[in-house]
């Protein structure tokens, strides 16, 4: 990675996390150039403004949670199917507990969100991306026979969107729930095998 790309990379992740302590729109340029160790100046060499900042801090989050970031149609297979879909899913609660940013920063995101129409654009199409994705995934398993009920596959793959995003949503408060053993539970319940 070149010197010029390491500087973009550190300062998306600076930022990330001083949105996350401070808020966007507490978080300055001056506060930035200080913990990556750059002149104040130097950054508008990366971002012309602290929209362009906000924006591709915004679009960095974006590509890290969308649909494909984790699952990939083509693992699934009629042996590896429900393992798989649990065990991704557990790594997403996990990986969203173990970031102690990502909460704060999203709900900044999402606040922006209500004024912004770019950023309301792409969070809804982040949610329309999950639940055409599991409706693909449930396509995929009902032509496998491993669906238990192949009626409503639309409202089943909704189902599993929706737990998720409200499994992250929760999470947000700190609420002592078992995640993990209600995404095993909601997977289990949609498929042949129970375990």
């Amino acid at each position: 990675m070149s010197k010029s790309n390491e500087t973009h990379a550190s300062l998306i992740q600076v930022s990330y996390c001083l949105f996350a302590e401070h808020g966007i729109a507490k978080t300055t340029y001056t506060m930035i150039a200080k913990e990556v160790g750059i002149a104040k100046p130097s950054i508008y060499y990366y971002f012309d403004s602290k929209d362009a900042l906000i924006a591709g801090v915004f679009d960095e989050l974006c590509k890290g949670i969308e649909f494909g970031a984790f699952f990939d149609l083509e693992q699934f297979t009629e042996d590896n199917f429900v393992e798989s879909l649990i065990s991704i899913g557990v790594k997403m609660i996990d990986e969203q507990d173990k970031d102690p940013y990502f909460t704060r920063v999203l709900q900044e995101y999402m606040l922006l969100a209500t004024r912004n129409q770019d950023f309301s654009k792409r969070l809804l199409a982040l949610q329309r991306d999950y639940l055409s994705g599991f409706e693909a995934l449930l396509e995929k398993a009902s032509t496998l026979g491993l669906l238990r009920n192949k009626v409503n596959l639309t409202a089943k793959a909704h189902m599993l969107a929706l737990i998720l995003d409200n499994i992250g949503h929760f999470m947000m408060f700190d609420e002592q729930i078992d995640y993990k053993q209600i995404w095993i539970e909601a997977v289990y319940s949609l498929f042949t095998r129970d375990e």
